[in-house]
């Protein structure tokens, strides 16, 4: 029954097709579903090694039932622009969240990251986020304050003086060179233990290895996310056109 949810049946072939190593696109094509509807199943019930069909169902049905029963009573997030089908924008919002959990985002934080993402002008305010993810403004203000501690999203106010979360063309960027700071620390303290256990020794040759690599890896994520940093600046019209192969490619 594609376009509809998942059957109890579908969930036991998508176990089966896991269990048998196949790619998430094969086991869609078997069922006639989309690749993102078995993706998203699969990452937001216990993972490609954790799946169970039984638990999975069992679980959807728990989430419908509460979807159900809290219900708002006022409006609905607003109907989609330039043609989108709801439903499937709704699908991919799930999917992106389910990969923001999955890279280690706390579960309201990717939601509302997610629901960033995908709106056009990048930002919204928080009665627009407790609408589309229909939570409470608790929720929705601890997830900020999350967010902006860790300089993904930032705050400004709109005409009408409303406080509005903007998530910036540069957040990838900065997620990158704060990866990369990460693992240049691993590698400098990689490095102390060269000292402590005594340099040529096994141990200590081991961690010295550990810091070259690390090093390596976190220049490289570096100096990449500098060379291609304007192409998160790219505008629809140039994209279209191809001009973004221009700027990755320098340096």
């Amino acid at each position: 029954m594609p376009g509809g949810r998942l059957t109890q049946q579908e969930r036991q072939q998508i176990a089966l097709g896991l269990a048998d190593g196949l790619a998430y696109a094969e086991i869609a094509r078997r069922l006639g579903r989309p690749t993102s509807t078995v993706t998203r199943e699969v990452m937001r019930n216990g993972g490609p090694t954790s799946y169970r069909a039984d638990l999975a169902h069992r679980a959807t049905q728990h989430r419908a039932h509460r979807r159900k029963q809290t219900a708002p009573r006022g409006p609905q997030a607003p109907s989609q622009t330039h043609g989108r089908d709801a439903e499937a924008v709704r699908e991919y919002e799930e999917t992106l969240t389910t990969v923001l959990i999955q890279s280690g985002s706390p579960k309201m934080m990717a939601r509302v990251l997610a629901c960033l993402f995908t709106s056009d002008t990048g930002s919204l305010t928080a009665s627009e986020l407790v609408q589309r993810l229909q939570v409470s403004p608790a929720s929705i203000s601890k997830a900020i304050a999350f967010l902006d501690s860790q300089g993904l999203v930032r705050r400004e106010r709109d005409e009408r003086r409303r406080e509005r979360y903007v998530v910036d063309d540069d957040v990838w960027y900065q997620s990158m060179i704060a990866s990369a700071r990460g693992t240049a620390h691993l590698a400098e303290t990689a490095r102390q233990g060269v000292d402590v256990l005594g340099r040529g020794t096994p141990a200590a040759t081991r961690l010295e290895n550990v810091a070259r690599f690390v090093d390596f890896v976190s220049e490289s994520i570096a100096r990449a996310a500098d060379q291609a940093r304007e192409i998160l600046h790219t505008k629809p019209e140039a994209a279209l056109d191809g001009t973004t192969e221009s700027g990755a490619d320098r340096g």
